[in-house]
């Protein structure tokens, strides 16, 4: 009877022991996007130059790396926070969703309800969602993530420079300072918890962006998630707490770089103490390039051409690194080009769901990121704008600048302790370049390569046709508007 009784239970305990790994394999993976602010391609340890990073490493991103895989050609929508964003959350060129530049305290527009986000997209498969960090697609309620498929937020609703405590105003009394810039809010949900962040408080927000998040996957390890944590830093003002505080030899900049490596390893071994990393993907990138003329405060896109606020590479092109273990290929690279409006559909296809019924631009990437033999780009080509003007495009190893002006440090050194150098304008004028032997975009060969120059001449004009340029004076037909107050 004894004998009876120990065989049915474990029998009893296999056949459990059988539904939980059966519900485990059925259930859909984990997503964890981590979106750096101003972040230059060469500021972590993957993509760091020879001789290493300038005093400060990033030993949790370094083994993300080596558990992953890196992305060296990895691209956004435009180097400027607002479009950035856009352009990762709803799949599209941020033209065709009609967010430009940076959102500020005065904006009254943001992100149309019409628009469908990836945390949206997650809710068709009863995902849990949240968003932690800087939001920058509209700060009025109607805007903000709760109204847009995250069902938690706490953050920073634009910029952290955007307060009266901006270099360009400190000259001014505080009545003047409040007219240009408001105090900066602090947003949990959809309400103000904090309506005057001051420097203090900015010292904790890496922080409390990582334990909220940490907080999150603990409180939903046993359903599907999706956390964004879209990182206040390393935007200028540069905050760091007590426990990077003097850490680096790099000054604050390293402090803080070495704070957001903390951060990544919070998240990354979160997940493992869970035994979620075997279906968790997690995404490592950066909105823009480095801020060049704050100097010291800002990273180095080293060894691309230029930085934030252009789309040359050093703006646009971004370090990026992924991490699945078991489904991305530990320890390896791809120089196949990809861009973050490429995440929607990569995460639809992921998870099974639905692409919103309107035109999005991004396509699957699964192969590339999965190591597929033989896998390619499902995009002939990328385009660059700025603003409204169409100023460069990517197919395979080329990049085709159009005439336009841009701005430049022109070797001169960047700003001091916070406070930046003016930038000088330059302009440049229908230029090609061979990214595979000058990714610097030094030596322009248009003249070399004249069917290379035509072809790609024909796709922008396409391109032109569907979202317009307003170089050319040319309206598209599929650029749609952002909401409206």
């Amino acid at each position: 009877m004894l004998l009876c009784f120990v065989f049915a239970a474990i029998v009893h305990l296999s056949a459990s022991a059988f539904v939980d790994v059966a519900a485990a394999a059925d259930r859909p993976p984990n997503i964890v996007v981590i979106f750096m602010d101003d972040m230059g391609y060469a500021d972590i340890g993957p993509f760091a130059p020879k001789g290493g990073l300038p005093g400060y490493t990033t030993p949790h991103l370094d083994r993300m790396a080596k558990e992953g895989r890196v992305f060296t050609d990895f691209y956004v929508t435009q180097a400027v926070c607002s479009a950035s964003r856009a352009g990762l959350l709803t799949g599209c060129y941020n033209v065709r969703v009609g967010i430009f530049g940076a959102l500020g305290p005065k904006a009254r527009y943001g992100i149309n309800p019409d628009e469908v986000t990836i945390a949206e997209i997650c809710k068709q498969k009863g995902y849990a969602t949240a968003c932690y960090g800087k939001w920058h697609l509209g700060h009025h309620e109607k805007f903000l993530p709760m109204q847009h498929g995250f069902d938690d937020y706490f953050g920073l609703p634009y910029s952290n420079d955007m307060w009266p405590y901006h270099p360009n105003v400190m000259h001014l009394p505080m009545e003047q300072r409040l007219k240009r810039w408001p105090h900066l809010p602090l947003v949990d949900g959809n309400k103000v918890v904090n309506p005057k962040v001051s420097g203090k408080d900015q010292e904790q927000l890496t922080t409390q962006y990582t334990e909220r998040a940490v907080q999150f996957i603990e409180k939903n390890k046993d359903r599907p998630f999706f956390v964004y944590l879209p990182h206040s830093m390393v935007h200028v003002p540069l905050y760091v707490s007590d426990k990077f505080k003097g850490k680096s030899k790099r000054g604050l900049f390293g402090d803080v770089m070495m704070e957001v490596d903390w951060s990544v390893g919070r998240i990354l071994d979160t997940l493992r103490k869970h035994q979620l990393d075997d279906n968790t993907l997690v995404i490592f990138t950066s909105d823009n390039g480095p801020w060049l003329s704050y100097g010291d405060h800002a990273g180095s896109a080293e060894p691309l051409r230029e930085g934030k606020g252009t789309m040359f590479d050093g703006g646009c092109r971004e370090s990026c690194v992924m991490w699945w273990p078991g489904k991305v290929p530990a320890g390896t690279k791809t120089a196949t080009p990809a861009m973050t409006i490429d995440i929607l559909p990569t995460v639809a296809h992921l998870i099974g769901a639905d692409l919103p019924k309107h035109k999005i631009d991004g396509k699957n990437i699964w192969p590339i990121i999965a190591g597929e033999k033989d896998a390619k780009s499902p995009h002939e080509a990328y385009f660059f704008y700025y603003g409204r003007q169409l100023q460069a495009m990517r197919m395979g190893k080329w990049k085709l600048h159009f005439p336009h002006g841009y701005r430049t440090m022109a070797g001169r050194p960047g700003g001091t302790g916070g406070k930046p150098n003016g930038y000088q304008q330059a302009k440049i004028d229908l230029a090609l370049f061979d990214l595979e032997s000058d990714i610097g975009e030094t030596t322009d060969v248009k003249d070399k390569y004249a069917e290379i120059v035509k072809r790609m001449q024909a796709l922008a004009d396409e391109m032109r046709k569907d979202l317009g340029d307003s170089a050319k004076k040319m309206t598209g037909t599929g650029a749609r508007r952002a909401g409206q107050l």
